[in-house]
Parts: structure tokens; sequence; C-alpha cells
């Protein structure tokens, strides 16, 4: 679509949406949902927020559906604490035995999709076995203060520490703590876990799945939600620092990832991709050079030297060499230097190249992408957007081109997002999706909690339940059995 083409105001097709997820909630997946059934809490949970978010859930469903839903996720409750992904491996209470529980484990991607759709669909959470959950979660931590997704025979904690794991084990201590189960239940080692997520970030500033991984848009969201969970974040501002603890991130750590973050904004959509590799085709002359055949490519006097040496054939009979060499004003040696080629073969002060011009046309759409050097992605502008929502970083965020991305781009004629522009909807991008336009105040859609993902009523339902009272306000048991006193738990943002 060119620029003079565009039209003003992007719509947001609300009503094909809501048809879309009915079908989800109401008929049969598409087949190639099949693989996924072990993950069909995930599914559910994507599902019934979706229609929470667009306001239409309980209009959908009487209250014999209602009570069936919840019914469902009850039988994926574990006897031992925690949830199931899908009732496939549950062969029954009285089949179970030490030597074979570990084929019927639950699992914490399980467990917080469970505990949020417990509160999406407004249940009392009576029947939720809290202290087993509890407990069980203190037996996935591991030593680096990590944790695995679940346990598996002979107690062993299965899954490497993963930054993910991290955050669902936060939530859910954050969804299952309160007074009277301070005392009963031993606490995760909260000062370790934070080590963890602090630790994973790396030298540019995103978060890893590990320490020394690669930076990653998912990743830093789960590092940060689990840091805001934990109250290990600064402090808004204004507010006081004397209850914080000493093992938190600073606003130094904060804007690191906070800079990254915003470097994720993109313009490369993965529609544009050929026509790139056409026009870095079309600026080295060589795009129609015939395979096996050498051909020089056109070099200005004025502009830093690119050497082509060789056959250009991409197919691999031999490799082409690539010397490119960039000099300021003023030096005598090259910036960079690539594949050993002579200094003698650069000249000695060449002017910087120009800037390249940008057509204003390309900054109507702007996605994220989840890592350096790739496409952007729908999921992405939730990872990457919500992220810095969560951090109070608005301002940062080029929100009329992140909404025309997602709906002149991604948002599908059936309603839905897919991945990619052309791509068909799935339920992952279209829940991230609508997700990304509900945290930046889409019209039609209700306010959602950019830390917990799902709808503001959903959490502050969560928050009424009479056993989280005042759950916040009280000492909390830290590492080495040490009390502090925890000022309440905001989740940022909601």
């Amino acid at each position: 679509m060119s620029f003079s083409t565009v039209p003003e105001h992007s719509a947001f097709a609300r009503e094909r949406h809501v048809k879309y997820w009915l079908r989800c909630l109401k008929t049969f997946l598409p087949h190639l949902y099949t693989s996924n059934d072990s993950n069909r809490m995930t599914l559910a949970l994507f599902t019934l927020s979706a229609l929470d978010l667009l306001g239409v859930l309980h209009e959908n469903m009487n209250p014999s559906e209602r009570s069936h839903y919840i019914d469902w996720i009850y039988r994926c409750q574990h006897p031992s604490g925690g949830f199931r992904g899908f009732t496939g491996t549950n062969f029954g209470d009285e089949n179970r035995n030490a030597k074979n529980e570990h084929w019927d484990p639950a699992n914490l991607a399980g467990t917080f999709f469970a505990l949020a759709g417990l509160a999406i669909l407004g249940d009392s959470m009576e029947r939720v076995k809290r202290k087993e959950c509890l407990e069980w979660l203190v037996k996935l931590q591991l030593e680096d203060g990590s944790f695995g997704e679940g346990l598996g025979k002979n107690g062993k904690i299965e899954g490497e520490p993963d930054i993910r794991y991290c955050f669902l084990a936060a939530v859910t201590r954050w969804m299952l703590k309160d007074r009277m189960l301070l005392d009963e239940v031993k606490d995760i080692d909260v000062d370790k876990l934070a080590i963890f997520v602090m630790a994973s970030k790396t030298y540019d500033g995103g978060i890893g799945q590990a320490p020394y991984h690669e930076a990653h848009a998912g990743f830093t969201y789960n590092g940060m939600g689990a840091l805001s969970l934990l109250g290990r974040l600064p402090p808004p501002d204004g507010a006081s620092a004397a209850s914080r603890s000493t093992v938190a991130a600073d606003e130094s750590f904060v804007q690191d990832v906070v800079h990254w973050l915003v470097y994720r904004q993109t313009t490369t959509l993965a529609e544009d991709s050929q026509d790139s590799e056409d026009a870095d085709a079309q600026s080295l002359n060589v795009h129609d050079a015939p395979l096996g055949t050498h051909q020089s490519a056109h070099v200005s006097h004025d502009a830093p030297h690119v050497g082509l040496e060789g056959p250009l054939d991409h197919r691999g009979t031999q490799i082409q060499q690539l010397v490119l060499s960039q000099n300021l004003p003023g030096r005598d040696t090259p910036l960079f230097h690539v594949l050993g080629a002579s200094i003698d073969t650069f000249p000695t002060h060449a002017s910087p190249p120009a800037l390249p011009q940008v057509d204003p046309g390309e900054l109507l759409w702007v996605g994220f992408s989840g890592r350096c050097n790739k496409f952007a992605d729908t999921c992405y502008s939730w990872w990457a957007g919500s992220t810095l929502i969560m951090l109070k970083k608005t301002h940062l965020l080029s929100f009329n081109a992140i909404r025309r991305y997602l709906l002149e781009k991604t948002q599908h004629i059936v309603g839905g997002f897919g991945k990619l522009p052309g791509d068909p909807p799935d339920i992952l991008h279209s829940y991230l999706g609508l997700a990304t336009l509900a945290a930046m105040k889409e019209p039609g859609l209700r306010s959602i909690d950019p830390t917990l993902c799902i709808s503001v009523s959903a959490r502050e339902h969560l928050e009424s339940m009479p056993w989280r009272q005042d759950s916040h306000a009280t000492p909390e048991e830290g590492s080495g059995g040490m009390k502090k006193q925890m000022a309440k738990v905001t989740v940022l943002g909601g």
C-alpha cells in the first residue's frame, strides 16, 4: 500500500474478532491444533481472555457452560499441587502411586493459565489447593535461583533454567500467597530468584533465557514481569524505598532494558524482505549477472570501496569475497577491515557515506522484533510493547504506527491476527495482537494488566478474594528466614 492510498483511520474489526474467538470457544479447532492437545489449558486461557477483553464472554455463555468450563479446569488440578496442561495424563487418583506419578505431572505454565482462567470466569477459587501448590512451587526452584517446569521421576526437577519458568513461579506465588499461609508454607528464595533474573541481562540491555544467552523480547517481558511481581523494581516516582530489599534492580538496570526495548521498534516487515534483497542487489549492480560468470561491482570514486572477487554463483560453487572498509576524514587506517583485504586497496581520506533516505511512508507502520536484525512479528508488539507500558515508558512507543501495523498488516479478514503480514490467524498471535491493542486503550476493548496479561477486571476479582486481603502488606519471609516488611506489590500499569 502506497503512502497516498493509506486510509486516515485504521479500522479495528471488533465484530469479526468476536466471531473468530466464539468459533474457537464453541466449535472444534482446525486440525492443525491436534498436536497442541497437551497445551489445551493455554488455548483455553487465550480464548476466554480474548472474549473477556472484547467484553462479550459472560453474555455468550449460560450458567451451565460457565460451570462446565470451571469444572474442566479443576479436573486438571494435580492432587499434589499445581495444574496439568490438559486432562489427558490423568489416569485417576485411585491408580496413582509412587512409581507412576511422574507420568502425570503438574507444570508451571498449566498452573498459571488455570489460575488466570478461574479469575476470568469469576470463580471463588475455594477449590484451589493453595497450600499444596505453594509447597510444590518450592520444590521446583533450582540451586541458581531459577525454576524448572515440573517434577519428574523421584522428584527430579525437569526443565533447564529458563526465565519463563521464573516468571510463572513469581506470578503463581503472587496469585496464591496470603497471610495465613506465610507461617505454614516455606517460601521460595526470592533473593536468589531476583539475582538469577538480573544476571540474565545481556551486554546490550535485554534479558535472555538465562545468563550468557541472547537477549529476546519474550524473555525480557518475563524477566521484568517477575521482578515487578516480586517487588524488586525501583519504586514509582515519589514512593518510599525504605522497605525495599537490597537485592533489587536499580534505575540503571531498568534504563538498559528500556533502551533495548525501544530499539526493537522496526519498520522492517516480512512482506518487504524480497524488495530489500532486490534493492541490495541493484545497489551492487550484480543482480542480473549470469551464474558462474564474473562481473565487477560499480564503485564510485567518492564512496568507500566495495570489491567483489570470484564468480557470483550464489548456489555455492564458489563463494564470493566481499571486502568492505570505511574511513573517516583524517584517518589513515580503515575503521573496520574484513576478509584480510590490504589497507593499500582503500583511500585514506574517504568521506563517510550519506545517511540513507527514509521514505515517510515507511514510518506509517511500526512493529516490534523479538531480537536484533529480525522482522517485525505480531506477538512482539505485546512482549516488548507491554514491557515498556509495565515500566511506565509509554511515551517511548510509536502508538499510531504500531496500531496501523497490527490493523493494516496482520489483522485478518476473518478476525484474529497472523504472525506476519498475509499469514492466517492463530490463537497465540490473535490473542497477543488483541492484548496489545487493549494495552494501548483501543476503543471497544477492556483494560488489560500488562504484567498478568489478563483484564484489569479479572485481576481485581482475584485481589478481592477474602484469603488475599492484606496479604501483601505483611512481613515476607525472605532468604535465610529473614523477615522483611514488604510494601504492597502493585501490578504496574493496571
